[in-house]
């Protein structure tokens, strides 16, 4: 469980180890996954500089502690912005292909997302990287293995979402890699941006996130991944 509304998808690092209550993260709408966008994008120099703070530049780093990579992503975040397209864990990927997913992870959660944000001077400054994400990762040397995987995330065709029932549409919201998640019935529709903390707060939930995250364990299974269109009951 994450212990800061900065620093979303991760623990906080070296450079920030005050516990606080956890913030949780909303996605974006779905969009492709490859590359930045200009929306929201950092230069090379700005990513170089989070990761100094969060692992001193390591990009292959795995010490077993759940985060990995030069930007340290827990392995729910690195799914849900794409990586595992390129391999199954964040340490196993190229810098370029760490950083793609980066910036998507940036587009979807904003800077809050690094608890080295504020170190690195992260910002959605619209500076495309100009990474080529392409090609294998540093460590993952046979390709096949991560086929199945990505075969397994590939995202909903339009025809494929044409041919899906009404009724399950009502019950459901896509995520940016295309899965689908429990819609739920609650009060509180999530926006874009929003997360279990931001909600809490502003709605004066009793109990703050934690207790939000127990009123709707039915549909939101990581506390770390809520998507916009989910229904959230809040008492």
């Amino acid at each position: 469980m994450l212990l800061n509304s900065k620093g979303k998808h991760r623990r906080p690092s070296k450079a920030a180890r005050i516990a606080t209550l956890a913030g949780v993260t909303g996605a974006a709408v779905a969009v492709p996954l490859m590359g930045a966008t200009n929306a929201s994008a950092a230069s090379v120099e700005t990513w170089d500089a989070v990761a100094q703070c969060e692992s001193g530049g390591n990009w292959s780093i795995n010490t077993g502690n759940g985060y990995y990579g030069g930007l340290q992503f827990s392995q729910s975040s690195w799914a849900a912005a794409g990586g595992t397209q390129y391999a199954s864990r964040a340490d196993l990927a190229s810098k370029d292909q760490q950083i793609a997913t980066a910036e998507k992870l940036l587009d979807l959660q904003g800077p809050g997302a690094w608890a080295c944000a504020g170190a690195g001077g992260l910002t959605n400054d619209g500076v495309d990287p100009g990474v080529n994400p392409g090609g294998s990762g540093q460590a993952e040397s046979k390709p096949e293995q991560a086929q199945p995987e990505r075969e397994a995330e590939r995202p909903t065709t339009r025809s494929e979402q044409r041919e899906a029932p009404k009724a399950e549409s009502k019950k459901t919201v896509t995520t940016p890699t295309g899965d689908k998640v429990k819609k739920g019935d609650g009060e509180y529709k999530v926006k874009a941006g929003d997360t279990l903390s931001k909600i809490a707060q502003k709605e004066d939930v009793k109990g703050g996130w934690s207790k939000l995250f127990k009123l709707n364990d039915d549909i939101v299974e990581d506390a770390n991944l809520i998507f916009p269109g989910q229904q959230l009951h809040l008492k």
